[in-house]
């Protein structure tokens, strides 16, 4: 079969490559379409924490069973299904608790022998494979996964009904956290980044305020006055420097940041502010069980604009361009999704 490595920092090639072998407790989905997703670029930069080249790129992911396994018992050949990507031990006291995020021997397609989704045919656990409902499209089902995310991040949050929220980056995973905050019952959601059509896609989003940041640096203050006061919570879906004490300044007391980006080296803060306005920062890691199946509901329930989301559609054979696409921001890039 046909399958989308990234080979080497900066290169991506199409290579043949064995079937997946089918365990007994698995399921093999003929893939539709995957998603190139933010961390994916980490790793096409040779930059992420555990997925490294050469590797079957991808994880997310919507097509149609073809095979299941003999311990298979909830699905059959013809099922359109979506997957979560991750797998723990099944043992651990975080996996028997439903935090499957924090098991030690959590698997993720790309490491551990397990494919990426990058490829014609893609084998999972069945205990991570989701059905998508009769109503949703395979390009509505690739974002299941990374609005798992968004939906994960806004429970870290606590978000309540008529929270003030600021939202920092307008990339996918910004604009899906947006969605599951405005779902969530914040009412004034602030969006910032540096480039103004993601920033676009953010009003279309529902975002009630965006800025550009860009050549700003006071632009906290103005945030704060464009919304007419402090943020209840401050979600981080960018890893730049310095963005984790900007967060805090938004913040008022006793208010929340969540950190949702992949960040690389070391982050700063003014300790003094954090504790004398007993503001947190809280850790956000991938999605439990509970994300996953409140995404796929509320993505049915229509509370994602997929058409804002997703502005590209490639063939497989294009996944280099695509990823060149989405790391330069060329061509107004958002979600760019492989099909097969």
């Amino acid at each position: 079969m046909k399958a989308v490595f990234v080979e080497d920092a900066y290169k991506v090639v199409v290579k043949d490559v064995e079937m997946p072998q089918l365990a007994a407790h698995e399921v093999l989905i003929k893939v539709k379409v995957t998603g190139i997703c933010g961390s994916d670029i980490h790793t096409y930069k040779g930059l992420h924490l555990f997925r490294k080249p050469p590797v079957i790129i991808g994880h997310e992911i919507a097509g149609e069973v073809v095979q299941v396994g003999e311990a298979v018992t909830k699905f059959k050949v013809g099922d359109r299904v979506t997957v979560e990507p991750q797998s723990g031990c099944g043992t651990c006291e975080n996996c028997l608790t439903g935090n499957v995020n924090y098991c030690g021997d959590r698997g993720a397609p790309g490491i551990k022998g397990w494919y990426g989704t990058m490829a014609e045919y893609f084998a999972a656990p069945e205990t991570c494979v989701f059905k998508l409902p009769d109503s949703m499209t395979y390009d509505q089902g690739v974002l299941v996964e990374p609005f798992a995310v968004g939906v994960h991040a806004v429970r870290k949050g606590d978000i309540q009904l008529g929270d003030r929220v600021a939202i920092l980056g307008a990339g996918p995973i910004g604009l899906l956290t947006l969605a599951a905050a405005k779902a969530a019952g914040a009412t004034t959601v602030l969006v910032t980044d540096v480039i103004d059509y993601a920033l676009e896609g953010a009003q279309n989003m529902g975002a009630t305020h965006t800025m550009n940041i860009m050549d700003k640096p006071e632009w906290t203050t103005e945030a704060k006055e464009l919304v007419g006061g402090e943020f209840d919570k401050v979600l981080v879906a960018v890893g730049v420097p310095g963005i984790i004490d900007q967060a805090i300044s938004l913040l008022r007391k006793g208010g929340r940041v969540v950190t949702i980006a992949m960040f690389h080296g070391t982050q700063t803060f003014d300790i003094v502010n954090l504790q004398q306005g007993e503001k947190e920062i809280v850790g956000c890691m991938t999605y439990t069980r509970e994300d996953t199946i409140a995404a796929i509901n509320l993505i049915a329930a229509g509370h994602v604009q997929e058409d804002v989301i997703v502005t590209h559609k490639l063939s497989y054979d294009e996944a280099a361009r695509g990823f060149e696409m989405v790391d330069k921001k060329e061509d107004r890039s958002l979600k760019v999704l492989v099909e097969f």
